[in-house]
């Protein structure tokens, strides 16, 4: 297709699609002429996942273009391929590095919730992982406020969430290119938080109303 119809399919203004390919985020069509190019279903699926990480998850197009690098590096196996582009998007701030109590017990928790769910792979990153780092620092903002969250409160949670990360994954498989299942994993990660989020709150007020009436 050109590139004026690659616009009509995608929904994404010529503007914006030479914006992109000049930023780097979209690869260049198939050269046909010194002044036109063809694209195909690549660069819709693309355009699509640019979209998520500029317009949804609000990403600097530098950040989005290290994302898309990643996504792109078939040299990479698919675990890394797809660890090191979602460490690339936003995370939470940092644990105090600092001697603070509730940042060292919340270590010590998190280290403990991992040997208990036999995560290997996690424990064994620790802190290189920003989720990990997220993970200590919203337990020790919890104990700082009083709320002792420790291993044992937060193991049926990690097991809820292990069972939201195989139907992701399970999602991913049904795409049939590497570079596909990729993109989907990127993509799911900014756009099904929010509706993880939303089912989460409706699922409160449902079990509210059948134990409290309303």
């Amino acid at each position: 297709m050109r590139l004026a119809e690659l616009s009509e399919r995608s929904g994404v203004s010529l503007a914006t699609i030479k914006y992109y390919l000049r930023q780097g985020l979209l690869a260049p069509g198939n050269r046909v002429t010194a002044t036109t190019a063809d694209y195909d279903e690549s660069h819709v699926r693309r355009l699509r996942l640019i979209r998520a990480l500029l317009q949804v998850g609000g990403l600097p197009v530098a950040t989005a273009r290290k994302v898309l690098g990643h996504v792109d590096d078939a040299s990479l196996g698919r675990t890394i391929r797809m660890g090191a582009a979602l460490w690339e998007l936003p995370h939470g701030a940092d644990p105090d590095d600092t001697k603070d109590e509730a940042t060292a017990a919340a270590r010590v928790e998190v280290d403990r919730l991992l040997e208990k769910l036999g995560w290997g792979t996690a424990r064994e990153l620790g802190e290189v992982s920003p989720a990990h780092r997220s993970l200590v620092v919203a337990v020790a903002t919890l104990r700082r406020l009083g709320y002792p969250w420790d291993s044992e409160l937060m193991a049926p949670y990690a097991e809820l969430m292990h069972q939201a990360a195989i139907r992701d994954l399970d999602f991913v498989e049904t795409h049939p290119s590497e570079e596909e299942k990729v993109e989907t994993a990127v993509a799911a990660a900014i756009l099904f938080r929010p509706v993880l989020e939303a089912l989460h709150r409706l699922a409160q007020e449902e079990e509210s109303a059948r134990r409290y009436g309303l």
